[in-house]
């Protein structure tokens, strides 16, 4: 059998993925196994993860996907995302087998569909409600992702060339934007006083880590450091594979509610996560984790802008983020 995973579009959703993934690495442990991903995500399969697959599969564009997938000979192919087109595709691509939610008009284009679950759930729950749905026994596991020694050296070298000595202890990591949109961003000002605080009480060197969209945020950061405090800032100089690298250096990472977030769990760092507009029940780091929340009437709203005065965001301090990273750092002194 050869089956082929497409993996979801975003970063997050990708990790979240993985305990479905690997329910069916075990499940078929005969199948030829292959990840099918997007370019922005399909090189965080390339490190160890626990989806086991034997071969990755990077989708160049919309216009060759369908030539991809037919020319891989698969015999099944599961549908993480949603959409219609990736049904379409599938289904031009001439897969025998098409398995996926039945959402967005898309069930006549499956031979094996799922009902939605609720709402509710964690994102990597619904994930494993599909494959159990299918008949496929799905269990609840961490998403887990290992560099390779191949992208550590990458990232040392990096941090290296940024003045980062190999023996710098302890590193925090941080990602101050969001994709999704202005509203899931702590204010930078905050992200400045807890740098400034775990410099100056800790030593810890702070690494500023992000895509290129994320750059005025950092510079916002840097430019308002004191003289005394220094910010390593990568935001927009690593690529997915030395993200990750750097990340596993990290003993702490302060996070909104983002790929990387994701990305630092699945790796073992310990995440503070800071949440505003979005759900945590449905997108918290999974595992042993800070999830930082101020509650107000609005929230979650889900809202890419604020249309008020964030408070939901302005309402979590400095002192309570300082906090919970201070005492991850402790508990692995």
């Amino acid at each position: 059998m050869k089956i082929v995973i497409r993996a979801p579009n975003w970063l997050g959703d990708a990790v979240m993925a993985l305990p479905a993934m690997e329910a069916i690495r075990r499940a078929l442990p005969e199948a030829f196994v292959t990840v099918a991903a997007i370019p922005s995500v399909a090189p965080i399969f390339e490190e160890q993860t626990s989806a086991r697959q034997d071969s990755l599969l990077t989708l160049s564009d919309r216009r060759t996907e369908i030539r991809q997938l037919r020319g891989g000979g698969f015999d099944t192919i599961l549908l993480l995302p949603n959409s219609f087109r990736t049904a379409w595709t599938a289904r031009r691509a001439g897969i025998p087998e098409r398995w996926g939610f039945a959402v967005n008009m898309r069930t006549p284009l499956l031979t094996k569909h799922v009902p939605l679950p609720r709402t509710d759930v964690h994102q990597s729950t619904y994930y494993l409600e599909l494959v159990r749905g299918l008949g496929i026994p799905a269990e609840e596991r961490l998403p887990k992702i290992a560099v390779t020694a191949r992208t550590a050296t990458r990232a040392a070298k990096l941090l290296e060339a940024a003045g980062v000595a190999a023996t710098a202890s302890p590193i925090v990591g941080f990602a101050p934007g969001a994709a999704y949109g202005h509203a899931k961003r702590w204010p930078p000002s905050r992200v400045m006083d807890v740098i400034v605080r775990l410099t100056r009480e800790r030593g810890a060197t702070c690494v500023l880590l992000g895509a290129p969209s994320d750059r005025d945020a950092g510079r916002e950061i840097e430019s308002s450091l004191p003289s005394d405090v220094r910010a390593i800032n990568l935001i927009g100089r690593t690529d997915l594979r030395e993200f990750a690298g750097v990340l596993a250096r990290c003993r702490a990472f302060v996070s909104n509610d983002s790929g990387g977030m994701h990305l630092a769990a699945a790796m073992g760092v310990p995440v503070t996560a800071i949440f505003g507009p979005t759900d945590e029940r449905v997108t918290a780091p999974l595992g042993e984790h800070d999830v930082l929340i101020h509650q107000v009437f609005c929230r979650p709203c889900m809202l890419r802008d604020c249309p008020i005065d964030h408070r939901c965001m302005k309402g979590i301090s400095a002192a309570a983020v300082v906090e919970a990273v201070l005492h991850r750092l402790d508990a692995h002194v």
